[in-house]
C-alpha cells in the first residue's frame, strides 16, 4: 500500500506541474508563481515516484514527505480562505480540490507506513532500548 501510494502521489504531482508549465489556466496565481510551482511539482512528483519504486522505501524519506503533505494541505486551505491571492472561483476549486487530494495521499503514506512497520532498512533501524 505505500509503494501505491507513493507512485499515486508521483503521477498526480507530476501531472499538475506539467499542466502548470503547459496550460498555466487562469485562476488568479500570478504566472511566475505558477512556472515555479508547476517546475517544483515535476521534480518533487519524479522523486516520489521513483521512491515508491524502491524495494524499500526509506522510512525518514516517507515521514518527511506525509509532513510536506500535510502541511501543503494546510497552506492551500489557507490561501484560499485568507485569500493571499486573487483566485477565481475556478481556481479556489483546484486550490480545495488539491488539498483534499494531498490530505487524502498523505493518510494512505501513513496508513502505509504504519503497515510496512517492523520492515526498516538499514539507514532507519530503531534506537536500541537501555534498560537504564
Amino acid at each position: 500500500m505505500l509503494k501505491f501510494a507513493l507512485k499515486l502521489d508521483g503521477v498526480a504531482s507530476f501531472t499538475m506541474g506539467v499542466l502548470a508549465l503547459l496550460v498555466r489556466p487562469e485562476i488568479g496565481l500570478p504566472t511566475g508563481w505558477l512556472i515555479g510551482v508547476g517546475v517544483f511539482f515535476v521534480v518533487y512528483g519524479a522523486g516520489v515516484f521513483s521512491l515508491g519504486m524502491r524495494a524499500v522505501p526509506d522510512r525518514r524519506m516517507v515521514l518527511l514527505i506525509i509532513i510536506g503533505n500535510a502541511v501543503w494541505g494546510i497552506d492551500s486551505i489557507l490561501t484560499a480562505e485568507l485569500k493571499w491571492f486573487p483566485l477565481t472561483g475556478a481556481g479556489v476549486g483546484l486550490v480545495l480540490t488539491q488539498a483534499l487530494a494531498v490530505f487524502a495521499f498523505a493518510a494512505l503514506q501513513f496508513v502505509g507506513l504504519r503497515r510496512a512497520g517492523s520492515v526498516t532498512d538499514p539507514g532507519t533501524r530503531p534506537r536500541s532500548q537501555s534498560l537504564a
